[in-house]
């Protein structure tokens, strides 16, 4: 490494925030970007650790320690070459991935870890700024043609690769915009558009086709395009929602998060909502069930739109300050992780179980809860402990099942597994010969990094079954 000594001479720095006052006011990101100067000091702090468990946290093997060494040189334009050899989007996964890589850092094994997060998004941020992301078009065509179904970060790194390979690809998307939850699961104030916007458009200049308003399974037949196209890629995503069977579920105010969230998306982009069919938090006592990810962004979009009160409630007890020593490095730790929307306000209540709602005139006015103890894996109820919170909007939170089952997959007949995911072999081939899954549909939820990671796996399969090998990283 260029600076040998830099983990002892520099602290870890993270990038600044707009103030909260400021940020609740608009749906623009909130954090603030790094100057290349304050950059290369954090690139520094990489050690010759000799072993970088930073690859093998991050699913997409990025070459952490080699970016971060010619971050610290001030050779930005040689970083984003190598972020770019196992990274389709940077830009992205640095802004929303949780980061895997930074709690395998040796460094962190009592120090800070380095804030490889922030120098991703800041390498990705100053290729976009200096012209060094351009659109890298094949050398030849191969003839073949190859689908891919869902336009999410897994549908699109499988695209972008397998049309780098010289094969003829389209997107077929059901939604009005590419970008899958990318698009409308994400909320602006952690992901601006303007980054799905540009890859998009590098894509299709690079000879990748997309389609909108295609319902593969439903208004354009499976079968049909299957034998239309020499291979295909599924990436629809796990858009099943874990639901909440409590007495109470069926009255109005009642919404799952992604519809909340996907409204807001789309006002942000410029729709109209009807007015009869809208989800907004606006002057009502808002109670978010679920602790994750989604969670937290109903929890900041509640507060931009002016919610009276946002309360989030999590079944699993309040995780520990510190690492736990269940979750020893380099594992992915359990601690509490306060996200930036948990900042902005708001109250968080731990090892709570929703027993019903109740409401006035079918809309519902009152969420009933109980607090809960772990035992022998089963949550019980500890009597006496019950409470009452004032609710006007529910939003469900409790993460997805499986991917949708109607439509494409039983048109195609695909398998599932014990789990209702797409049912796959070791080359991500489903039960249909030349039908391949990628992402969340076959894995189950999981990360954006993930899903990146397996449409470029997906692409390098599809490439060796068409072409008989393949050079695909």
């Amino acid at each position: 490494m260029g600076k040998p000594t830099g983990f002892l001479e520099y602290a870890r720095e993270n990038a600044d925030k707009r103030p909260v006052n400021e940020r609740l006011r608009d749906y623009r990101e909130l954090e603030l970007p790094v100057v290349d100067e304050r950059l290369r000091p954090q690139g520094a702090r990489c050690m010759d650790c000799g072993i970088p468990f930073c690859n093998t946290g991050c699913p997409l093997g990025n070459l952490i320690p080699e970016w971060n060494d010619q971050v610290y040189r001030g050779r930005m334009p040689e970083a984003v070459a190598l972020l770019h050899r196992t990274n389709n989007f940077p830009e992205i996964t640095g802004r929303v991935c949780p980061a895997p890589c930074e709690a395998a850092c040796v460094l962190g094994i009592d120090q800070d870890p380095v804030s490889i997060k922030l120098i991703e998004k800041s390498i990705a941020d100053h290729a976009f700024a200096r012209g060094h992301v351009s659109p890298e078009p094949p050398h030849s065509r191969t003839g073949k043609k190859v689908a891919v179904i869902g336009s999410g970060p897994a549908g699109l790194a499988a695209a972008q690769e397998l049309n780098r390979a010289g094969h003829s690809v389209v997107v077929f998307e059901r939604a009005d915009r590419i970008g899958g939850l990318l698009t409308y699961g994400i909320p602006d104030f952690k992901l601006e558009k303007r980054w799905v916007h540009a890859r998009v458009e590098q894509l299709r200049a690079e000879g990748v086709e997309f389609r909108t308003g295609m319902d593969v399974g439903g208004s354009l037949d499976a079968q049909e395009l299957v034998a239309s196209h020499d291979a295909v890629c599924v990436a629809i995503g796990s858009r099943k929602p874990r639901d909440l069977t409590v007495p109470g579920r069926e009255l109005a105010g009642v919404h799952f998060a992604m519809d909340f969230l996907e409204q807001q998306n789309r006002r942000v982009a410029g729709d109209v909502v009807p007015e009869e069919r809208a989800i907004t938090a606006t002057g009502r006592d808002v109670v978010v069930i679920g602790g994750g990810d989604t969670g937290s962004d109903c929890i900041g979009t509640s507060h931009r739109q002016g919610a009276k009160s946002v309360t989030s409630l999590e079944i699993l007890p309040r995780p520990p300050d510190e690492r736990h020593p269940s979750t020893p490095w380099p594992a992915w730790p359990l601690v509490l992780r306060t996200s930036t929307s948990h900042e902005e306000g708001g109250s968080r209540e731990w090892s709570v179980s929703t027993e019903r709602l109740s409401g006035e005139g079918g809309r519902v006015k009152a969420l009933h809860a109980v607090r809960v103890e772990s035992r022998g894996g089963r949550f019980e109820r500890v009597e006496g402990s019950e409470f009452e919170l004032p609710a006007d909007l529910v939003l469900l939170a409790l993460g997805f099942v499986h991917p949708e089952q109607s439509g494409l997959v039983e048109a195609l007949g695909l398998a599932l597994d014990r789990r209702g995911n797409l049912q796959t072999d070791a080359s991500l081939m489903t039960s249909c010969p030349g039908v391949f899954a990628a992402g969340d549909c076959q894995r189950g939820q999981s990360l954006v990094v993930w899903a990146i990671a397996d449409g470029r796996r997906a692409a390098r399969s599809i490439d060796k079954f068409l072409m008989g090998k393949t050079e695909l990283e």
